[in-house]
């Protein structure tokens, strides 16, 4: 404490100044992400546009891209057929006409003949990430300037695109008489649900349905920058079709608006959604570009991603967890180095050292105050996200795995900073700036043993920017 004499003021002090804001802040945004949760998820009302005719909605092309059977594959993609909106397209695309996923597309297309559907096989190369080689031609061939792109291992509700489209075309209105930036894409909170009893399965789920959440949530909410999962995105491919992957605001000349002329170098590659093919993370980099050259905001629906989680082991969780950290790292350099501060038990230990320090707060009376606390705004949230409270039956299972992703999390962040390799399906990445990625050529010891451990496992690529 403060008494009148300022050499107290040592740098403890101020750390542990600091350290109580910082923990003050993180509190904030935990209570804003269950508070949203709460009001945004906990109901779901049907859309004026599930019940409308064809020619009164908007037209939306639905994009699949597959690679192999995925978990729970059959009714993720049957979600995407059942849904209540009238005018619209679905494209399923593989790379390689002998894929597994092409039996379980051509089933449900037989199943659903009144839903047109497609199916398109072989790639276009046009960089080192397969899933935007696999898209390219899904996006020439879609009927429609809207596009609803998910990924194989994602299901959701019937109501899910009627909603999304709303939320692209009408917005909420904002109290604020500050002019509203345009909607330019909509995306979903991800929801796990295990079917596989491993331990990274159930690390996974606790994870992606609490702390992910709650500071994905929250982080949207405040919408001071660009955050967003690439699991479940609409957006428009006009839009796209604008963006370099540059992030930096640049004009637009309409056709026949006498602008500046365009330089003669330009081809239709220096645009659109091949330039994203370079970047391991291409959702995150689509929705950064958009927010950042078109000066255009992103929205969430009150509709969830539900993301079926595989057979993933303890040490498939670990180097999971290890690739979005050291992609993230060349992405968002400040965000990767604070987020073990981000963490459950770091943030315990700098909160209960700080007030020990201010005012003599006994640090174990901190820490029972602490995590009883964080624990129960994580679960509110996943109720919320649910839509019904975590059975008890699971109530400790679950509570076991949480601890265990938190107890874990700076043992992997430490791993993590310290390189630049990915190693993903196989093949080992070498990280450069803004995201980008290049073929590692060899690769060290930790490379090759990766390689021979998963061999041909199939693994997808998720978006790597996460909270």
């Amino acid at each position: 404490m403060l008494n009148g004499n300022d050499s107290s003021i040592t740098p403890s002090f101020v750390l542990a100044v600091v350290g109580v804001i910082w923990y003050k802040v993180l509190w904030i945004l935990g209570l804003l992400g269950c508070f949203v949760g709460r009001r945004r998820y906990r109901l779901r009302p049907r859309s004026p546009s599930a019940s409308a005719p064809p020619h009164t909605v908007p037209g939306v092309s639905v994009l699949r891209p597959l690679k192999g059977l995925d978990t729970n594959l059959y009714e993720n993609l049957e979600s995407t057929f059942t849904q209540e909106y009238s005018n619209y397209e679905l494209i399923f695309s593989v790379a390689d006409k002998n894929d597994q996923a092409l039996g379980v597309v051509r089933e449900l297309i037989a199943k659903y003949p009144l839903v047109k559907a497609e199916i398109i096989v072989g790639e276009e190369v046009v960089g080192v990430n397969p899933k935007v080689n696999n898209l390219v031609r899904s996006f020439r061939k879609a009927a429609h300037d809207i596009v609803w792109v998910l990924d194989s291992n994602v299901m959701v509700d019937s109501g899910t695109l009627a909603r999304s489209v709303d939320a692209l075309i009408h917005p909420p209105t904002s109290k604020s008489k500050k002019k509203q930036k345009r909607i330019a894409l909509v995306h979903h909170v991800p929801l796990a649900f295990v079917n596989e009893p491993q331990l990274g399965s159930r690390i996974e789920e606790a994870f992606l349905n609490t702390n992910h959440a709650k500071m994905y949530i929250a982080i949207n909410t405040v919408a001071l920058e660009s955050c967003v999962v690439g699991k479940s995105n609409l957006y428009r491919r006009s839009d796209l079709e604008k963006l370099d992957g540059s992030l930096k605001p640049h004009p637009i000349p309409s056709p026949g608006a006498g602008g500046p002329a365009q330089s003669p170098t330009h081809t239709d590659r220096d645009r659109g959604l091949q330039v994203f093919g370079k970047f391991l993370a291409e959702d995150n980099m689509i929705a950064s570009s958009l927010w950042h050259e078109l000066d255009v905001r992103h929205e969430l629906s009150c509709d969830v991603a539900r993301n079926a989680i595989g057979n993933m082991t303890l040490s498939d969780y670990i180097w999971r967890r290890v690739r979005w950290i050291r992609v993230r790292k060349h992405m968002v350099l400040a965000a990767t180095l604070l987020e073990p501060f981000t963490e459950c038990v770091v943030l315990s230990l700098v909160a209960s050292w700080s007030l020990h320090r201010l005012l003599g707060v006994p640090i174990w009376l901190t820490l029972l105050i602490h995590y009883p606390l964080w624990i129960m705004i994580d679960l509110d949230v996943n109720e919320s996200l649910a839509g019904h409270p975590l059975p008890l039956s699971r109530m400790w299972q679950f509570l076991g795995a949480w601890a265990l992703r938190e107890l874990l999390a700076l043992p992997i962040w430490c791993m993590a900073i310290l390189g630049d390799e990915v190693v993903w399906r196989g093949e080992t990445y070498r990280m450069m700036r803004n995201g980008e990625v290049e073929h590692a050529t060899g690769g060290g010891c930790l490379s090759s043993l990766l390689r021979r451990k998963r061999g041909d496992h199939y693994e997808r690529l998720d978006n790597p920017v996460e909270i």
